[in-house]
This record gives structure tokens, sequence and C-alpha cells, in this order.
């Protein structure tokens, strides 16, 4: 099968006028020019890849359409809305069959594919979200709230025990596990050939956390019941800690990077660990952006992620990639290459950054056929950044493998 547009964005190569891309048995055979069996109105794009999101708290929308004051203000109505109360105690099992985790994580599947994204990066906290879909990327098992003596007297063997299904391990972050927890999750995954992903410098109070186990973040774990007992604290900060116990890699990307400093950013480069942005997550908790200029000038691998709909307005990825557009502006960067860079973030990073370079994200021969359409104008001067001001919500075709997907699920 052969499917053409006026335009089309491999991502690895040239923009191509008039092209085609050759598919057989679900893989991009070539990409070359003229009319194809199929030919599309509009411009057709390597599918987009969400390098974060929690698929399972789709339902929990009503949390993510507000703007908080801080980071402790949207946590504490999380858990609210997650557990049905303010009871304060960190039980998963408190919520078992309160909420719907599998028809939330599809729903949030088939918003993904609606809107132009193919793979994911999917954190799963509760196993019921685990569900079948086109969707492409890692699905990553969350660990969380563990102190080193729950794990160790039963923790990591349930934990262990739910692997199955999953391709990932997700230690939630720097301050809702403990120390030997984190270093032995990083173990873990790599006796298992498992990726890893990780909050990480997304609240400014978790520097003061891992330095010296004081500050919001401390009170608000131990009200919790995490059991969490850092005395003194680390002496190190967030990103420093995390490499002194052994997480970060290649085999592992973290999520928002909102505070990092210039060495973080250099040491991050140096593990050739990628950072995953969501902005528009970050505006809902009330948080900075991250410092989009410096980490394109400086060159760590980036992708972007839209957290999920309990931090974020939609699942639209492209309204990501504008908001990080603006950022990176007003930072000051002035590059012809922002916006080319941007969507190479949003299809070729993300791939990278899950392990998954030439194999979506991109349409080159061998990777997977994933691509989708928008109603945009394919004869505008500057393609790129059409594609990031215009197409949020005009997705009009989504395919994975080479089947369309995009308007599946509707029901």
């Amino acid at each position: 099968m052969i499917h053409s547009a006026e335009l089309v964005l491999p991502m690895t190569g040239n923009i191509v006028k008039n092209g085609a891309v050759v598919v057989e048995d679900g893989r991009v055979v070539d990409v070359t020019t003229g009319r194809g069996d199929v030919h599309h109105e509009g411009v057709l794009v390597a599918g987009l890849v969400n390098a974060h999101t929690h698929l399972q708290y789709t339902c929990m929308a009503e949390v993510g359409q507000r703007v908080y004051p801080d980071f402790d203000a949207w946590a504490r109505v999380f858990n609210d809305v997650y557990f049905g109360s303010a009871d304060g105690s960190w039980d998963p099992m408190l919520r078992k069959g309160a909420w719907d985790w599998a028809a939330s994580a599809l729903d949030g599947a088939w918003q993904c594919l609606r809107s132009g994204t193919t793979s994911v990066a999917d954190i799963v906290t509760d196993l019921e979200a685990l569900v079948d879909s086109p969707l492409g990327g890692v699905r990553y098992l969350e660990a969380i709230g563990d102190s080193d003596t729950s794990w160790a007297s039963g923790g990591r063997a349930r934990f262990e025990g739910m692997l199955d299904g999953v391709s990932g391990i997700s230690p939630h972050a720097p301050y809702s596990l403990d120390t030997g927890v984190l270093a032995e999750l990083a173990e873990l995954a790599r006796d298992r050939g498992m990726r890893l992903h990780i909050h990480l410098a997304e609240s400014p109070h978790e520097h003061e956390f891992t330095t010296a186990a004081t500050g919001p973040l401390r009170r608000f774990v131990d009200e919790l019941g995490f059991g969490i007992v850092r005395d003194g604290g680390s002496g190190l900060a967030p990103v420093d800690y995390l490499d002194s116990l052994g997480l970060l890699g290649p085999d592992c990307h973290i999520a928002h990077g909102v505070h990092l400093t210039a060495h973080d950013r250099s040491l991050l480069r140096t593990r050739e660990t990628a950072v995953a942005l969501c902005p528009r997550s970050n505006r809902v908790l009330g948080l900075d952006g991250p410092d989009v200029a410096a980490l394109l000038r400086e060159g760590n691998p980036i992708a972007v992620g839209t957290d999920s709909l309990s931090s974020s307005p939609s699942l639209d990825l492209l309204a990501d990639v504008a908001a990080l557009r603006d950022l990176a502006v007003r930072q000051g960067y002035r590059d012809g290459d922002l916006d080319r860079r941007l969507v190479e973030a949003a299809t070729l990073g993300g791939a990278a950054a899950m392990g998954l370079t030439g194999e979506i994200g991109c349409l080159a021969p061998g990777a997977r056929a994933d691509f989708a359409v928008f109603d945009i104008d394919p004869g505008a001067r500057e393609p790129y950044r059409t594609l990031i001001e215009k197409g949020q919500g005009r997705c009009v075709a989504t395919f994975v493998g080479g089947s369309d997907v995009g308007h599946m699920g509707t029901d």
C-alpha cells in the first residue's frame, strides 16, 4: 500500500513534496515521490511520540482543569480524588474497584491516537490499567511509597510479581522511595533488560529534600505514611543523588526537568539521559517552565510529554510542543532550527528516550508504519512551524503499522 500527500515529514530526512510512503507488512519500505494508492489531503507526518504520560488517570480530568498555586496544592487534590478522601494514608488497595482504570487507560489511548500520537511512555500504577491498544512505546510499572524496610519485608517481591506485561520500571521520584529502593530498582531494571523512567527536578522543593531531608516534600511524604527516613539528607542535589544510586544512563529518561542547573544538564548529557518536557503540566501545577533554550543550545537529548489529564488540559502532544516553542522564544532562543528541533523532539526524541530509535517516530525503511495526517496547509513556507502552531486538534487520520486507527474507539 502506498500513502501519499502533498507534503510528507519523515523526520529522518528532508521534507518530501508530493511524497509517498510505501508500506508492506506494517513496515515502511520506502519514502519517495508520486501519487499513492491512498492520497491524503494535508500534511503527512511520522507518528508523534508522547514520552511521558499516565493514561490510567484520564478519568481524573477534573484535577487537571485548573491551575494550582504550587506542586503541594496539586498533589493534595490529586490524592483526595485518587483515594476518594483526605485520609492521608498510602494504600493502593484503598482505591481498588473505585476507578475503572482499564476503561480510563483505553480512553486515554484513543485520545492520543486521535490527535496523531502513535507511541507513548505510559506509567502504570494500578495493574488494571494494563490494557491492549494500538499504541506503541514502553509501558512502565511505577514503584512508589516503599521505605527500605517495607521493600525488604515484601515490597520487592510484590513489585517483581507485577512486572509481567510491562517493559519498563518507573521509580516515582527521589522523594517517594527510599535510597536503597531506588538503587535496587535500577539494578532490577538492568538485570531484566528493562527501561527506566523517573520524575525528576519537577518541584522546587526536591533539592531541599534530597540534600537535607527537610521541607514541604518531607512533610508531605510523612503525612502519606511512606516511612522514608533520611536523617540529615544525602547532601546531594536531586540529579547528583540519582546518579550516585546508578539510575541515570542511556537506558533511562527523566520527566519534567524544570529545575535543572547547568551542572545538572551537563551530567545528564554525559549519562546520555533524555529529558521529557511537559510544559502544560508544569503550568497547571503552578511551576515554572523548563529552560528549553538552554537544553537546545547545550545539546541535551529532549522529548515531549503531555503528562496525564490529572495535570494537563489534554493529551494533544502538539499543544505541548507549541508551549515549548513559546518558552524557548521568551528565553531568547532565536536560531532558525527551533521548529524543526521541537518537532524532532516530539518524534525522534521520544523514540530515543525509550530506546526505540529507528522503530517509531520516523518514516524510514524498516520502521513501523506509524503516521498521522493533519489538516494544515501543505504549501506553507515553514512546515514545521505551521504544524506546531496549527496542528493542534487538526489530526484527521492516524495509522499504526499501516492500519487506520485514528477514528476507532470513538464509541
